[in-house]
């Protein structure tokens, strides 16, 4: 009896979690239906009187937002790739190779995890400003290509792979190139997968940094674009919650379809090392 009724209270818990978090993402689609007097009606409306459809429209000619999202797809693919080549790299690295300085040097590398971001935007502005960069897509990508964050996730799970199989190779003439490549990144497809999914939403949302180095429409990403609702005049907010409405639905279907390989992946991760 004790154990159902702690399952019961399990599954309340969760549902109470679900509910608390989806109240968010209901509001937001509820404003983007409304009129502008029933976004700032108190008390609050949850079901608009009429839906206005024509809010998404309204919307998305209110900004260039076709051109948001190309610069938003350019940026998330290029720093997605590239941060998951030099990570996979660097785990490869630390996980299986012998080198003068390896265990220091890592050490190093993780306590750069805990310098908070915000540090870094002045050296890192300074840095793309003297490259000529800002407003362009370099000061976009660059400062994203590394991230130790998803080299030591990798690493973790490359030192989790037997080493028969890694002698196995090397005794079949394999090189570590080649048993990176062909052997060690398939059998980590759950955890590559986790923090390909993560990098992609993270740099899809990113705000801050987009807001900081671009100046023009060409160049500006999703999040940024959203300013374009909030005046001096005020903030139209039906506008604005249509528009994050079709900014978050990419990354919300990507997250559901992979949403198994994240669990599995930061799971493995993190439990063996």
């Amino acid at each position: 009896m004790a154990k159902k009724l702690s399952k019961v209270l399990l599954y309340l818990i969760v549902i109470l979690g679900a509910i608390t978090m989806l109240i968010p993402f209901l509001w937001m689609l509820s404003t983007s239906l409304k009129t502008a007097p029933e976004t700032i009606a108190v008390p609050p409306i949850w079901i608009p009187k009429f839906l206005q459809w024509g809010n998404y429209v309204r919307a998305w000619n209110e900004a260039p937002f076709g051109q948001y999202f190309i610069n938003s797809i350019i940026v998330t693919v290029v720093t997605t790739v590239g941060q998951l080549f030099t990570s996979i790299l660097a785990a490869f690295a630390f996980a299986r190779l012998k080198f003068y300085g390896k265990n220091i040097l890592f050490i190093i590398f993780l306590g750069t995890m805990m310098i908070p971001g915000e540090m870094l935007i002045i050296p890192n502005f300074v840095t793309l400003s003297h490259l000529g960069q800002i407003d362009h897509y370099g000061a976009l990508i660059l400062p994203w290509l590394a991230s130790f964050f998803t080299v030591f996730t990798l690493r973790q799970t490359f030192q989790s792979t037997p080493d028969q199989i890694y002698y196995a190779a090397k005794i079949d003439g394999a090189s570590d190139w080649k048993y990176l490549w062909q052997v060690l990144v398939p059998m980590s497809k759950s955890t590559i997968t986790a923090v390909t999914v993560l990098q992609v939403i993270g740099s899809w949302n990113a705000f801050m940094w987009p807001l900081i180095v671009t100046n023009s429409d060409k160049m500006r990403t999703l999040p940024v674009g959203l300013q374009a609702f909030t005046t001096d005049a005020g903030t139209q907010y039906q506008l604005l919650m249509a528009a994050s409405t079709f900014v978050i639905i990419p990354m919300v279907i990507l997250y559901i379809f992979l949403q198994k390989y994240i669990i599995a992946g930061i799971s493995k991760a993190g439990l063996k090392g």
